[in-house]
C-alpha cells in the first residue's frame, strides 16, 4: 500500500542513532517482513544482520541472514548473541507478546539494546480508515492487530521483563505511535 514505505522510512530513523553505539554490531530484526528492507538499509553499518519473520524467504547474502519462522515459537538463536534487536510495528501482531519479549531478552547480550515501535490506541481508527476505506495501508496487517500500546501501556508491559530497563519512551507521528529503547542490564553498553 502507498503509505507503507513512508512509515517504514520513519521507523528506520529510530534505529540508526542506536546502531552507532555498536561499531561491530550484530543486529536481529524481529518481524523483518518478506523484503527485509531495514536489514538492507543497515547492512553497511553492521557486522551481521539477521532477520526473522514467518513471511520471509530464507536466504544468506552478504552480511544478511534471513530465517523463516513463527514469532510465537521463540527465536532460533543462542543466548546473548545480539547487540541490537529491532521490533518495528511487530508487538501489536503477537498472540503472546511476553513470550517473544522474553526471547528477545534472552538473545540480547548484556548492554545490548532493543528498539521497539508500536501503534498507539489513537492510531486504531486512523489505520482502519486508511486500510478499509482508502486502501492506503494493508488491510491484512491492520486486521491482524491484537493490541495498541500507549506510553503507559508499553512501560507497564516492559516492567514484566526482569533484565530490561527502559532508556527512552516517547510518542511520535502526532501521538499515533509509541517508541521505546530498552537496554539489557549487565555490563555497560559502549
Amino acid at each position: 500500500a502507498i503509505l507503507e514505505p513512508v512509515l517504514r522510512s520513519m521507523r528506520l530513523k529510530r534505529v540508526l542513532p542506536v546502531l552507532q553505539h555498536y561499531p561491530e554490531c550484530r543486529l536481529l530484526d524481529v518481524g523483518c517482513g518478506f523484503s527485509h528492507r531495514l536489514l538492507r538499509a543497515v547492512e553497511p553499518h553492521v557486522q551481521e544482520a539477521w532477520g526473522i519473520d514467518r513471511k520471509a524467504t530464507e536466504m544468506r547474502q552478504g552480511r544478511i541472514n534471513i530465517v523463516r519462522a513463527s514469532l510465537d515459537e521463540g527465536l532460533p538463536s543462542t543466548d546473548a548473541r545480539f547487540d541490537l534487536v529491532t521490533m518495528l510495528a511487530v508487538l501489536e501482531h503477537l498472540n503472546n507478546p511476553m513470550l517473544l519479549m522474553r526471547e528477545v531478552e534472552r538473545v540480547l547480550r548484556p548492554g545490548g539494546r532493543l528498539v521497539l515501535t508500536v501503534p498507539a490506541p489513537a492510531a486504531k481508527p486512523v489505520l482502519e480508515f486508511l486500510a478499509f476505506r482508502l486502501g492506503l495501508v494493508s488491510k491484512e496487517e491492520i486486521r491482524d492487530h491484537k493490541r495498541y500500546y500507549g506510553r503507559t501501556d508499553l512501560a507497564n508491559f516492559m516492567s514484566g521483563l526482569g533484565s530490561m530497563r527502559i532508556e527512552a519512551l516517547w510518542s511520535f507521528q502526532l501521538g499515533f505511535n509509541t517508541a521505546c529503547i530498552a537496554i539489557r542490564d549487565g555490563s555497560p553498553a559502549p
